[in-house]
């Protein structure tokens, strides 16, 4: 971890937070620039970009609730529901992987185009209507002024690859280290109170940096100071059955001991992201330590890590603090990534299409 490194005087931790505030790095074929970002704001908020108007990228990763949505599984524009829980998207561009099981996705701008033209489960609903995209675009008059900065010189912008490379730019920027757990790290012992300190003993005690280790408290994420990512999955005991929604890497390896194997989810803001798990069927964190105090259930290819044990209501307590502990605050309220379209706009946007309220 990066402790071990300040520990060893190689880099302050101070120099370390602050560095990575910045965004993750973007590919050369799509280099990140303000234009560029600011463009995919507006398009990440843009009920526009579904097929009947009337969810957004938003809909799905919502700021106040840290990027994530706040329900089990989420609703696509046709009213149809998909087979994971959103996953948070800060940090995301740490990622060795940016979706539940698939190792091969592994870069934004690959990962924007599922949700654009999926079929399977149908989201945004754009599969084949590229011409209907542009039309809805050129008929916002901000939008002209915009994708020419972020695309300048291009004669046709308006294209599901561009539209793609700016919400890529966008969500590299959605960055979180400005948790009270970040100031401890950096050197501020009041940062965190006896409570959420004495918890991260516990989390430490227990062997949770297993799976939910480094910076980005993941061990499928890493910072760049802490290397390369590389993609990880466990079966962590959630299922004793393996439907097809729930075969996870193995609907990919078809290797048996990949059966029910997913990425381990950032812990960053988890208080916020509830419910939890690849299909959100644990409501509470609470229900989240009992699952993982019994040791989840028993199959062929779950995990040796998960073990079981047991936890005092004191310990239980300290260790829900230390997780409240890495809320970021801030992100919540920064404008930087908050929704440029007013309340009249939204509603002129969806031409009389029933927006579904948020959470429902």
């Amino acid at each position: 971890m990066l402790l071990a490194l300040a520990a060893c005087g190689e880099v302050s931790q101070r120099e370390v937070m602050l560095a990575e505030l910045a965004p993750s790095p973007a590919p050369a074929n799509n280099p990140s620039t303000p234009a560029k970002v600011e463009l995919g704001r507006h398009l990440f908020h843009d009920v526009r970009l579904s097929a009947q108007r009337n969810v957004s990228c938003a809909s799905c990763h919502q700021q106040a609730r840290a990027f994530s949505d706040g329900i089990d599984l989420s609703f696509g524009t046709t009213g149809a529901r998909s087979t994971r829980n959103s996953m948070s998207l800060v940090n995301s561009g740490y990622a060795a992987t940016l979706t539940w099981m698939n190792p091969l996705l592994r870069d934004f701008e690959a990962q924007a185009l599922v949700p654009l033209v999926g079929e399977s489960p149908v989201e945004l609903g754009l599969a084949n209507k590229d011409a209907l995209l542009r039309a809805r675009l050129l008929s916002e008059p901000r939008y002209p002024a915009l994708f020419e900065a972020a695309f300048p010189g291009q004669a046709e912008p308006y294209t599901m690859q561009n539209v793609a490379a700016a919400l890529s730019s966008f969500q590299r920027t959605l960055v979180s280290l400005r948790a009270p757990y970040d100031r401890y790290l950096a050197g501020d012992e009041q940062a965190l109170d006896d409570r959420a300190q004495a918890g991260l003993d516990t989390f430490e005690r227990l062997g949770c940096g297993a799976c939910h280790g480094g910076v980005l408290l993941s061990s499928a994420m890493a910072t760049p100071s802490e290397g390369t990512p590389v993609p990880r999955f466990e079966n962590n005991g959630l299922r004793a059955d393996y439907p097809l929604a729930h075969q996870g890497l193995y609907e990919l390896s078809g290797d048996p001991a990949d059966l029910g194997k997913f990425k381990p989810p950032s812990l960053r803001n988890v208080a916020l992201t509830a419910p939890y798990m690849h299909d959100g069927s644990l409501r509470t964190l609470d229900e989240v330590l009992d699952h993982y105090a019994r040791g989840g259930v028993a199959s062929a290819s779950r995990s040796v890590r998960i073990t079981g044990f047991e936890l005092g209501a004191e310990e239980r307590a300290n260790l829900l603090a230390f997780l409240a502990s890495l809320t970021d605050e801030a992100l919540l309220a920064d404008p930087r990534f908050a929704n440029p379209w007013s309340a009249t706009q939204v509603a002129n946007m969806s031409d009389g299409a029933q927006l579904r309220p948020i959470g429902e």
